[in-house]
C-alpha cells in the first residue's frame, strides 16, 4: 500500500492547475489513511466551507465571462485548485452547480413573496402580487438566465424552487377566484417564465425585458380582471 510520504513524492511532476490539485487530491487518497492532524472533523468542515466558497467563486467568474455551456468541470476544477472528484462529488455536474449558483437568490426571493413588502408580499390583492411575482421572476432571469436555464436542465433529479412557486400561484388564484382550475393555471403561467423561453425571447426575438414585463401584467390582468 502506498503511504502518505510516498504519495507525496508523485506530486512534483504535476501541473500547477487543475493536473496538480487532482494530483494532491489522489495522492491522499491512495496513502490509505488522513494526515495527523489536530481536531480533524473541525477541520474537514472548515476545509468542505472553503472549498465549496472556492468551487462556486470559481464557477461564477468563468461562467461570467465564457457564457455556462462553454464553462467545462475541468475548467472549474483547475480555476478553484480542487480535484476533480471533489467537484463532481459535491455538486454531481454543471447543472448542479449552477443550481447551488442561484439557490441564494431564489431563497430570498421565496422569502420576499411570503413575508416580504406588498406588492409582492401580502397586503394587496392577489393580482397585484401576481403581477409583482412574475416582475420579479423576469427581473431575476434578465440577471441569471443562462445558470436558471442550466439548473433547470437538473429537474428531473431536483425540482428546485418550482413546487414553492406553484404552491404560492395556486393560493393566490384561488384567492382571487374560488372556482379556478388553479394547480392547472399554475403551472401555465409558470411555464411562460422558464428560462429557456425567456432567453428565447430576449436574444432570439430581440424583445426587450419592459416587453415581457407588460405582457406577464396583461396576462394576469386577463385572467383576474
Amino acid at each position: 500500500m502506498a503511504t502518505a510520504e510516498n504519495a507525496y513524492v508523485s506530486l512534483t511532476a504535476a501541473d500547477e492547475t487543475g493536473e496538480r490539485c487532482d494530483a494532491i487530491e489522489d495522492a491522499l487518497w491512495a496513502s490509505g489513511r488522513e494526515l495527523p492532524i489536530v481536531d480533524a472533523p473541525v477541520r474537514e468542515r472548515a476545509d468542505a466551507a472553503r472549498n465549496r466558497r472556492r468551487i462556486l467563486a470559481a464557477a461564477e467568474r468563468l461562467f461570467d465571462e465564457l457564457g455556462v455551456d462553454r464553462v467545462s468541470m475541468d475548467a472549474i476544477a483547475a480555476e478553484a485548485c480542487v480535484g476533480k472528484g471533489t467537484l463532481f462529488r459535491r455538486f454531481g455536474d454543471r447543472a448542479g452547480l449552477a443550481r447551488a449558483l442561484v439557490d441564494d437568490r431564489e431563497r430570498r426571493f421565496q422569502d420576499e413573496f411570503i413575508r416580504g413588502a406588498p406588492p409582492l408580499g401580502p397586503g394587496v390583492p392577489p393580482a397585484d402580487r401576481l403581477v409583482a411575482f412574475g416582475t420579479g421572476m423576469l427581473e431575476i432571469l434578465e440577471a441569471r438566465g443562462e445558470l436558471i436555464a442550466a439548473a433547470e436542465r437538473r429537474s428531473r433529479q431536483r425540482a428546485g424552487p418550482y413546487p414553492a412557486y406553484c404552491a404560492h400561484i395556486a393560493a393566490l388564484l384561488r384567492e382571487a377566484d374560488p372556482a379556478i382550475d388553479a394547480d392547472f393555471v399554475a403551472d401555465a403561467l409558470l411555464g411562460s417564465l422558464r428560462a429557456r423561453l425567456f432567453l428565447h425571447q430576449r436574444h432570439e426575438r430581440g424583445m426587450p425585458l419592459e416587453r415581457l414585463v407588460e405582457g406577464w401584467e396583461d396576462l394576469v390582468r386577463r385572467l383576474l380582471p
